[in-house]
């Protein structure tokens, strides 16, 4: 009964290899070399079992005489290497590394074990290879699976260009993009990556920002409009001039942050590595303990024959029971998957650590600017201005146009006219407070409350929402500038599903004044909201919001500016917006949006929580039926084959559960 179940399974291993073997040829399948030569090493070793199995087949003695039992182990052996050689050449690199418990070092004593015991009794050798074989057919299961979610994170990540086009003497040259300075101008033609961020000088396009964002929505752009590497261009011709060096551009440090990721480990693999450290040794020597000790105990106590030969088979099946693959292989998979599948919607995950924080998160900690609200400033109102309303936004503009930031912008851009900067000297910026300088000779001030009250000026408060920008021009206050935000469209929507996705409160830190961020907070459902902050004391209210929460539960914090930095860097887990946001805060955040949307928070929450789950899920399974599969075989209710089928039974149900983590529905 057992021969026919076992030619039965390994005919079906033959007819696998094979099927699995035609559609390898294919080149959708995406097997690598290594995939398929193993395909064909256990395509033969099964072939040629079965050929052995037929009757008369190993009949070597009624051929060879008195050497047939050799020429029969030869051929045995033969069929073994076949199958198992790369097994032993890893058991013994790891020996000669110091590594000596692995799952190679105890699936190549247990076999040759095996093969020992059956020369030794002349018996059969088909229970030692068979256990390799199928082994090896589980190996080859978790390396495919392994390889396609690495695949599938590659694909994802297929963006980095190989060349820049720079045009000369009326022909275009592609030249590498690393050699490409900030400040060139570069073309790229339809169907082309974009390969260098930089803003549009000239041309019309579409962009297909799916790679980075995981939305297939098409992007617009015309001159003057900033741009990012790694994009698709799909219509029109566009010139752009570079902003910054290849390495420093967008597509670069995507790619450097998915290829260090798993550099990053969490708890769990951490735990997994040191149970692993503690846990192979331990089962070698209750291996030992299983063949040696019994016997002792029967000869000297009850006086009976030892039975060696069972006790060592006994010893040798808990080796292969004991092997911990799937513990071992399932749990990085798992994180791994989950960083791909948070790839494809569009949010990196700098390391498997951060997935795990970002699974226990109950707090999320808001910016405003830039974060919920869009960041396109609009000069709304000039009010209590005791000069003409456009002079005073001519100073307002001319007092700002050394800096960079969007209510700046928005100020210039009311002007209307160039700015001659010869007529501004003496520029001082006051860190949350706004800017000083000299303006045609006058002292002119611009900035919120704070800064009138360091200046001495009695500021005339506004009860309208927005940014207010209070002026005062020779120590006299001169007016203020009412500026307002629009609120991104999904901002509302994101924090309904952070809630539905478990997150207990939501809160805001701005440095806006009051009006303008309780109306933000209110329109959006947050729960609690801080107004007026300076950088550090947004750092410092963080703080105190991690101390006012449990110990377990995680905050996090999302922003996009160089202010946030400190604060990304002081939270529990750090968000930061990719597409619009600061270098600074991208690389002191953990996790990055790529397309700016607050709506993937969420996502990414329950990407990392289904992650965990299938992590918990995976350990439970396989130290449970690792456990009950050793004591079955300690107390002689399991023999090897059931060990193997356990082992790799489980390891094949750990890896493509562990790919799940891959596919997560849309919100």
């Amino acid at each position: 009964m057992q021969e026919s179940i076992i030619n039965g399974l390994l005919a079906a291993a033959a007819l696998l290899a094979v099927i699995l073997q035609i559609i390898g040829t294919r080149p959708s399948a995406g097997m690598t070399g290594k995939q398929k030569v193993m395909l064909r090493r256990i395509f033969a070793a099964t072939v040629l079992l079965l050929l052995l199995q037929i009757p008369g087949a190993d009949t070597f003695d009624g051929v060879f005489g008195a050497a047939g039992r050799w020429i029969r182990l030869a051929v045995f052996l033969a069929d073994y290497l076949i199958i198992g050689y790369d097994i032993l050449i890893k058991a013994g690199k790891g020996i000669r590394n110091g590594r000596v418990f692995d799952e190679h070092f105890l699936m190549a004593v247990a076999t040759l074990g095996a093969l020992v015991l059956a020369v030794y009794e002349n018996g059969d050798y088909l229970e030692a290879i068979a256990v390799m074989l199928f082994y090896q057919i589980g190996e080859w299961f978790q390396s495919y699976a392994v390889g396609r979610s690495r695949r599938n994170i590659s694909d994802l990540m297929d963006i980095r260009p190989d060349y820049a086009a720079i045009e000369r003497d009326g022909k275009l040259e592609r030249v590498d993009p690393d050699g490409v300075a900030p400040g060139s101008v570069i073309v790229v033609q339809p169907g082309e990556k974009v390969p260098i961020d930089g803003i549009v000088e000239k041309g019309e396009s579409t962009l297909n920002t799916a790679a980075l964002t995981g939305e297939s929505l098409p992007r617009e752009v015309k001159p003057g409009d900033g741009i990012i590497s790694g994009c698709i261009n799909m219509t029109g011709v566009l010139r752009i001039r570079t902003t910054k060096e290849f390495g420093e551009s967008t597509v670069s440090k995507i790619l450097d942050l998915v290829e260090n990721a798993s550099s990053r480990k969490s708890k769990s693999e951490d735990f997994i590595s040191r149970f692993a450290k503690i846990y192979t040794p331990a089962v070698c020597c209750a291996a030992l303990a299983l063949a040696v000790l019994p016997p002792l105990v029967r000869m000297s106590a009850l006086g009976m024959d030892a039975g060696w030969e069972t006790w060592i088979y006994r010893a040798l099946t808990f080796l292969v029971a004991s092997c911990p693959c799937a513990l071992v292989i399932s749990v990085p998979l798992s994180f791994f998957a989950g960083i791909g599948g948070a790839s494809r919607a569009g949010v990196l995950v700098k390391g498997s650590n951060y997935l795990e924080t970002l699974s226990r998160t109950k707090t999320v900690v808001f910016d405003k600017t830039g974060t919920l609200t869009q960041g396109v400033f609009e000069v709304n109102a000039i009010h209590h201005n005791e000069m003409d309303g456009r002079k005073l936004l001519e100073y307002a503009a001319l007092v700002e146009s050394a800096s960079s930031h969007p209510i700046s912008k928005s100020l210039q851009k009311a002007y209307g006219m160039e700015i001659d900067r010869n007529r501004v000297t003496d520029i001082q910026e006051i860190s949350g407070n706004g800017v000083t300088a000299t303006v045609d000779g006058r002292q002119v001030a611009a900035g919120n409350g704070k800064l009138m009250d360091r200046l001495g000026v009695q500021a005339v408060p506004c009860h309208h929402a927005g940014t207010i920008i209070h002026m005062a021009v020779d120590g006299k206050y001169a007016g203020h500038i009412v500026i307002s935000d629009r609120i991104k469209p999904g901002a509302e929507e994101a924090v309904r599903a952070l809630k539905a996705a478990g997150v207990r409160r939501t809160v805001m830190l701005t440095g806006d004044g009051g009006t303008a961020a309780v109306q933000v907070a209110s329109a959006l459902g947050l729960d609690a909201v801080y107004s007026d902050l300076l950088p550090a004391d947004k750092v410092e209210k963080v703080e105190e919001l991690i101390r006012g929460k449990p110990e377990k539960e995680k905050l996090a914090f999302v922003g996009d500016g160089i202010n946030d930095a400190p604060v990304l860097r002081r939270a529990d887990i750090g968000i930061a917006m990719g597409a619009m946001g600061s270098d600074a805060a991208i690389e002191a955040a953990d996790v990055v949006l790529m397309d700016d949307d607050p709506l993937k928070i969420a996502k990414a929450i329950r990407i990392s929580r289904k992650c965990l789950h299938i992590v918990y899920q995976n350990i439970a399974a396989a130290v449970g039926v690792k456990l009950v599969c050793l004591a079955l075989v300690a107390l002689g209710f399991a023999n090897m084959w059931l060990a193997v089928f356990a082992d790799v039974g489980v390891m094949i149900l750990a890896v493509l559960n562990a790919v799940r983590a891959l596919f997560v529905k849309k919100l």
